[in-house]
């Protein structure tokens, strides 16, 4: 085999294997992408567990609640009116 030969044969193999490499490597990288998605769907999700109102007893989702924090703890509530009603019928400090 002459020179010229073993040179072509050496660029071509450098060319697919660059392109292997790449290819390895988007792979690796939008399986990465995909794994990070599904565990921040899952904690989502995780999150949104129900909560008791404290003056009528509705359960609601705590991401849609109405949030009083007082002394230093947080109530949901179901609406503004139980919250204004726990509240002594004043506006509390949302959160």
């Amino acid at each position: 085999m002459n020179p010229l030969r073993l040179l072509v044969l050496g660029g071509l193999l450098y060319i697919f294997w660059r392109m292997l490499r790449r290819q390895l490597r988007d792979k690796i990288q939008t399986e990465l992408l995909r794994q990070q998605q599904d565990e921040q769907k899952k904690q989502e999700s995780a999150e949104d567990v129900l909560v008791e109102d404290p003056v009528c007893g509705v359960l609601i989702p705590k991401q849609q609640a109405v949030r009083l924090r007082q002394d230093g703890r947080i109530y949901y509530f179901c609406s503004e009116s139980c919250c204004d009603a726990f509240n002594g019928g004043t506006k509390g400090q949302d959160e």
